[in-house]
């Protein structure tokens, strides 16, 4: 490969990648060892960014209008552009099948499902009014009265009144998450071993089940803050689970500096 791949992110104040969705393709780009660079875009910028370099919507909007997320990848040494994570996965796999596998052909069907099951499994709801003013407060200006607007009129709220801290909304919100959390260890303990980190054991490595799930929890620690009484609860749960999981990946968020996008005039 000649040209480094672009990874289009969006940026924090100070813990560099922090949307479980661009994450995933952090940690992916960092597992393969494929070189990249990062390309920080905010916000408001998403959508002309997106259309300047053809990569596809990845939804729709409320009105019906084209819905423009990341992360994105644009690769200079096929002419790619492309989104949602769960496809760039895949794309690194098919284009650089010498690096590490991220979904293993035999498994693909059951990624997908397992990607849906964990959605599932731990609902948006039942955490959103906690983290998403968590994240609120790590974004840079530039992208924090988008983010205000949109998140606002889709929770019905203002951010500072969704789950106070202290608050007995907050407390109720905690323990759904946490019978969440306990509903997903029981799947890695499913065989017994209360030791595995990964999806598919020691033996078979880190896949994209994985990145999932520690992007996820990802999040949390960086919304709340890795000091926060809160994340230390969170990574105690389920003998530690999510934390030593956390721990296992660190080696995976390296973040490059990276620059600030320029979009076309």
């Amino acid at each position: 490969m000649s040209e480094p791949i672009i990874f289009y992110d969006i940026p924090s104040i100070n813990v560099g990648t922090w949307s479980p969705y661009t994450l995933r393709t952090r940690y992916s780009l960092n597992i393969k060892g494929v070189p990249y660079r990062t390309v920080w875009v905010e916000y408001p910028d998403i959508a002309a960014l997106s259309k300047q370099i053809g990569a596809a919507p990845t939804g729709k909007s409320a009105d019906g209008t084209p819905l423009y997320t990341l992360p994105a990848i644009y690769d200079p040494n096929t002419k790619t552009a492309v989104s949602d994570s769960g496809k760039i996965a895949r794309y690194l796999d098919k284009t650089y099948p010498d690096t590490p596998k991220l979904i293993p052909a035999e498994l693909d069907v059951l990624t997908a499902a397992f990607e849906d099951a964990f959605s599932a499994a731990i609902p948006r709801p039942d955490y959103a009014p906690i983290i998403i003013p968590g994240a609120f407060n790590i974004l840079r200006p530039g992208s924090q009265p988008y983010f205000r607007q949109t998140r606002e009129a889709a929770l019905g709220a203002k951010l500072e009144d969704l789950a106070p801290p202290g608050s007995e909304t907050r407390a109720n919100l905690w323990a759904k998450v946490r019978k969440d959390a306990i509903k997903v260890n029981a799947w890695y303990e499913a065989d017994g071993n209360k030791d595995k980190t990964f999806v598919l054991g020691a033996h078979a490595g880190v896949t994209y089940a994985d990145v999932i799930v520690a992007a996820f929890f990802a999040w949390f620690k960086k919304s709340l803050g890795e000091d926060s009484q809160e994340w230390k609860v969170i990574a105690a749960w389920n003998g530690g689970r999510w934390g030593k999981l956390l721990d296992a990946f660190e080696k995976y968020g390296a973040v490059d500096a990276g620059e600030e996008v320029r979009l076309q005039v």
